[in-house]
């Protein structure tokens, strides 16, 4: 014989039976994201350079094509802090058997992403080149972009390496294997003047 019980009294029991029944969602819950790495404040990177500098330069004549044919220059360059050291503009001019080369670099500082862009300009030219984006890691400097050379697409790299508070070197290299290999084709010495 089933004993009658009201249905007001069912509801509450079957729901807690429901609830005891169920099983338990025991997985992991995602955890919350993780706060975002620190940004290094690397605004004061290019500070080694600020001031008049001597300067001797190597370049390869025709890069890209095998040819191992260097010629050198020497000359001066001037480095100007702007923005408390966030950005800066550096002149060369220098000279040598093969012409005289002017030019101008303007570096900006981004503190969002910690990283420098780097742009050139010849006289010859008179136009601003596309930025090069880069850091500084343990006293080493790097820089990329990607742009036409020779109607080709190549990466260019430039390193600023060596550096002491008299001397640093800079080197400019192309690749057009992606990457994979690297061609020198500019290597500057600068040595603080006075």
């Amino acid at each position: 014989m089933i004993a009658h019980v009201p249905c007001r009294k069912i509801k509450p029991v079957l729901l807690a039976i429901a609830l005891v029944a169920a099983p338990l969602d025991t997985r992991a819950q995602p955890a919350a994201p993780p706060a975002a790495a620190a940004v290094r404040d690397g605004s004061h990177d290019f500070d080694f350079e600020f001031g008049d500098w001597t300067m001797r330069l190597k370049r390869l004549v025709r890069p890209l094509s095998g040819s191992k044919e260097w010629v050198e220059y020497e000359g001066s360059s001037v480095v100007h802090r702007i923005w408390g050291g966030a950005a800066n503009v550096g002149e060369i001019d220098i000279s040598g058997p093969a012409g005289r080369i002017q030019g101008m670099s303007v570096r900006v500082y981004n503190p969002q992403s910690g990283q420098w862009g780097a742009s050139f300009a010849s006289a010859r030219g008179g136009q601003l080149g596309e930025p090069m984006i880069g850091d500084f890691k343990d006293g080493r400097g790097e820089f990329y972009n990607q742009e036409t050379f020779n109607d080709r697409t190549i990466f260019v790299r430039f390193i600023f390496s060596d550096i002491t508070p008299t001397t640093f070197r800079m080197e400019q290299a192309f690749s057009d294997d992606g990457g994979k290999t690297w061609e020198a084709n500019w290597l500057a010495t600068f040595r603080k003047a006075g």
